[in-house]
């Protein structure tokens, strides 16, 4: 990010909630970068930003649907760049229809499932190969979508090209038509913003994106919490596509974490849906073999190193259960669990008040203040027969049961509460060792600087432990059931006298290894499908390559060069910049000197440069396959992105995103306008629950949405730590920030009677909470679509425990999810902000029942989600009930 020549930072307030990294982004401004802020609120980012720009929360799509347009309309994409290495020239079928021609809706579009049928999306002649894999209802149910993060997309065969971006059905015609509408009015009207603030940015970012000059993408949770959230993500990638930031120093799209192993626990997963390395969990119901579910993800015939996902498998099945997987049972793919459906953690804990599930565990999770819906949360846990959970302190999961703010309402009785809750004494960070995955990919290694005190024992101890009781008490069984566990490799050298685990043992695991020699791999393309190599996952091969641990190096930087691969280890292979053979033209030269990076060397005959080159290295730029070449053959010698089935960037998406192969502004779920740009009013396929106790606000053209008139968010402080297990019960960051707060604009305070250090509430269909009023000029009452919008901003750090307390902002979140990755929408709702503090006890259940009915939602009610085509909701001569639009 250093060398960026300007950074945009959306969907992120990096400088408060990701203050080291943020060292980088001044640097690039020391060195003359332009930074950028757009967000609802002005904060510390803003403050050191060149400029900011306010909008209106849930609208980035529409911003920067606007800058796609302004590239695409003044023909400043990097041409070159944008027809080697993007799809741009590829033909799609006749089939597809846009969303501008269906009012807000792709063609392919069913009402009764809320779902597309993608035939109509994939390439020219390709109509028929949307097949199964594709069941878009199957997929948003098992969040499948999310198996694209790293798969891209299977590109069977040649695809029709048209390089000369010409022929009105090639990608670039089609994403040129799809942006049209997305002018700078439309942006201004939608938005929130100055026009003039708005091409500002563009001319920004469009001047410093070139050959000798990249722009950088910056963005959090701002932009994955909406139920649009995923295509916000592809929006910004369409972009710096288009202007050829991609793969490039200085460039890309840096994706921020929330914390120092986020990345990792997606990398070796703690999601439901996914295994190491981002191979899909296999579904009961298509996996019925080793050989099914593993062409389902390496999809025979198409490019690229997912061909390779045989070996990647097998080597993680023979890494879990040694010497028994064996290619005669499968490499024990049967003892894998399967995906039957939703297992996400919405569904669960809605499964929990409806007495479907006996037991959890919590690691390093707080729900009762940490998650949407924290009533939701609190009553499905006073429902379970057991709870585990581990920690620092007694955070609010593990004290509902006679603190939580239902017990006050009389909804949980302690007495009545039959939930037995075991609370175990967690080892801090600093009191284990282990590796971090950091925001961009890096291994560091971190050592134990204190000995845990008392009882308190690091995940690792914990979860070894339970499986070797777990075993010996199984150890007689003959039960075909118990096999999975018996069979395990769990044999880790123990150490000191808490018998801890030794950590390096299990990331030389995790590394693989020749089953026969116990050599340590040192890259995945040394695996092997035939179980002579096991590894735990994949793509971290190579973090401990010569029996080494590159997870410790710590070379200082002025004894290396400024790519700096000797600090950590980053995956894949240790490069430091993905997809970096872009950074070269397709003739291998650097695109400037400014901002070389890898090229290829024509005596040496090999890719080299500052980085590790993402890519095969002895492949010349020239090389190009024969008819037919599939798989890692299959890319050709100019094809940079070889992770996609066809080595290029994706502009379009013929596969794997649930609602749709473009992005489009929709309204968030709960909005106080009607979508300016399209009927259809929000995401159509997003994933829905809809119950009595999951109550909705009104959003047009239902009645009762002015109910709620304001429009908030929620997000972090740098005093406390996300759910605030970490920093509440820490006095010098407890009085740093000792009370919860809100924030109104100095015109709200005076539409509502609201005094700077006095008392309000904010109220919606699921909760109110109350704070300490804050009036501020960082919220600017922005106009859209000619009349004022208030917004306010709450953070969400507090609960009922720790030195400090407060109500929980989290609490007045519904739940709706994004239709591909199952993520909730917690940075935008609407709502209504009183003076003065809340009622307490039923009083309090009363005044959010009080608001529910006036605006419709008390009772159980068909939650109306298509709201363009015939029959649609709100329209007069349809049928609500069914028709070509219907209503959900």
């Amino acid at each position: 990010m250093s060398n960026a020549d300007c950074i945009v930072i959306q969907g992120s307030n990096m400088a408060e909630a990701h203050p080291v990294g943020f060292q980088w982004v001044m640097e690039a401004k020391a060195r003359g970068a332009k930074v950028i802020h757009v967000d609802p609120r002005f904060t510390r980012t803003s403050a050191l930003a060149d400029q900011f720009v306010p909008l209106r929360v849930g609208t980035d799509i529409a911003f920067l649907g606007g800058i796609i347009n302004y590239v695409l309309s003044n023909e400043l994409d990097f041409r070159e760049y944008v027809v080697n290495y993007t799809n741009a020239a590829t033909i799609v079928s006749e089939q597809y229809v846009d969303l501008d021609d269906l009012d807000g809706l792709f063609s392919g579009f069913d009402p009764e499932t809320r779902t597309y049928d993608p035939e109509s999306w994939q390439y020219a002649s390709q109509e028929g190969e949307a097949d199964d894999r594709q069941d878009h209802q199957t997929q948003r149910e098992t969040a499948s979508g999310m198996q694209h993060e790293t798969h891209g997309m299977s590109v069977d065969g040649e695809v029709q090209r048209d390089e000369t971006l010409q022929h009105p059905n090639c990608v670039y015609q089609v994403l040129k038509r799809h942006f049209a509408r997305y002018t700078p009015e439309m942006v201004s009207s939608t938005c929130g913003v100055s026009e003039e603030a708005f091409l500002e940015v563009c001319r920004a970012w469009t001047d410093n994106s070139k050959r000798d000059r990249t722009t950088a993408l910056v963005y959090s949770v701002g932009w994955t919490q909406h139920s649009v959230g995923v295509q916000y993500i592809r929006t910004g990638a369409i972009l710096q596509l288009l202007l050829g930031n991609m793969g490039r120093p200085g460039g890309g799209i840096m994706a921020l974490r929330g914390h120092a192993s986020i990345q990792g626990s997606t990398d070796i997963p703690t999601l439901f849906n996914l295994l190491p390395g981002y191979l899909p969990m296999p579904n009961a119901e298509d996996h019925q073999s080793f050989d099914q579910w593993i062409d389902a993800v390496r999809n025979p015939g198409a490019k690229g190193f997912w061909s390779k996902a045989g070996a990647y498998a097998t080597s993680m099945l023979k890494a879990w259960w040694g010497e028994h997987a064996t290619a005669e049972n499968g490499y024990c793919f049967d003892y894998l669990p399967r995906i039957t459906g939703d297992h996400g953690t919405y569904r669960t804990v809605l499964d929990m008040i409806d007495g479907k599930v006996k037991g959890y565990f919590l690691l390093g999770q707080n729900p009762a203040v940490g998650s949407a819906h924290g009533k939701a949360q609190r009553l499905g846990m006073a429902n379970l027969d057991w709870l585990v959970v581990r920690d620092l302190f007694e955070i609010e999961s593990a004290s509902f049961w006679k603190d939580a703010p239902e017990i006050e309402t009389g909804e949980i009785v302690t007495e009545e509460c039959r939930t037995e809750v075991f609370l175990m004494p967690a080892a801090s960070h600093v009191e284990k060792e282990g590796t971090f995955t950091q925001t961009h990919r890096m291994l560091q290694w971190r050592e134990k600087a204190v000995e845990p005190p008392g009882d308190c024992r690091s995940e690792l101890w914990f979860f070894f432990h339970l499986g070797r009781m777990i075993r010996e008490r199984l150890a007689g069984s003959t039960d075909e059931r118990d096999r999975p566990l018996l069979d395990l490799t769990w044999d880790y050298p123990l150490l000191g006298e808490t018998q801890d685990p030794d950590a390096e043992a299990v990331l030389a695991e995790i590394n693989g290894f020749e089953v026969a020699t116990g050599r340590p791999l040192s890259t995945f393309t040394e695996m092997a499908d035939d179980g002579s190599t096991a590894g735990g996952c994949w793509i971290y091969t190579g973090v401990m390559k010569d029996g080494v641990n590159q997870a410790a190096r710590r070379k200082p930087g002025n004894e290396q060069d400024w790519v700096a691969a000797e600090w950590g280890w980053t995956w894949p292979a240790n490069r430091r910049t993905l997809y970096n053979r872009a950074s070269a033209d397709p003739e291998g030269r650097p695109w400037s000197e400014r901002k070389a990076y890898v090229w290829w060397d024509e005596e040496q005959e090999r890719w080299t440069g500052h980085d590790v080159p993402d890519f095969e290295v002895t492949k010349p730029p020239t090389y190009r396959p024969e008819q037919g070449e599939d798989g890692i053959k299959g890319i050709a010698g100019d094809d940079p992105f070889i992770m996609q089935g066809d080595g290029k960037g994706s502009l379009f998406v013929p596969q794997g995103l649930i609602d749709g192969p473009l992005p489009a502004h929709y309204e968030p779920v709960e909005s106080p306008f009607r979508n300016p740009i399209y009927g259809q009013q929000a995401n159509p396929t997003r994933k829905e629950y809809p119950r009595q106790d999951n109550r909705m606000n009104p959003s047009p053209p239902e009645d009762g949405h002015g109910v709620f008139p304001f429009v908030f968010t929620t997000s972090r402080l740098t005093e406390h730590h996300t759910a605030g297990g970490m920093s509440r019960y820490v006095a010098r960051l407890a009085e740093l920030q000792p009370e919860m707060f809100i924030e109104v604009s100095p015109e709200l305070a005076t539409e509502r009677g609201l005094e700077n250090g006095g008392w309000c509430h904010v109220v919606t269909a699921r909760a109110a909470v109350e704070g300490r009023v804050l009036v501020t000029e960082r919220l600017t009452p922005l106009r859209v679509e000619g009349r004022t919008v208030h917004q306010v901003w709450l953070p969400y750090h507090w609960g009922t425990g720790g030195l400090v307390t407060g109500d929980s902002a989290n609490d007045l979140f519904g739940i709706s999810l994004d239709p591909n990755v199952l993520i909730q929408e917690t940075k935008v709702g609407t709502c209504d902000v009183l003076p003065g503090r809340r009622p307490t006890g039923r009083a309090m259940v009363d005044l959010v029942t009080a608001y529910q009915k006036r605006a419709g939602v008390f009772d159980d009610r068909t939650v109306p989600i298509v709201t363009t085509g015939p029959g649609a909701a709100g329209d007069d001569e349809g049928d609500p009930t069914g028709g070509g639009g219907g209503a959900s």
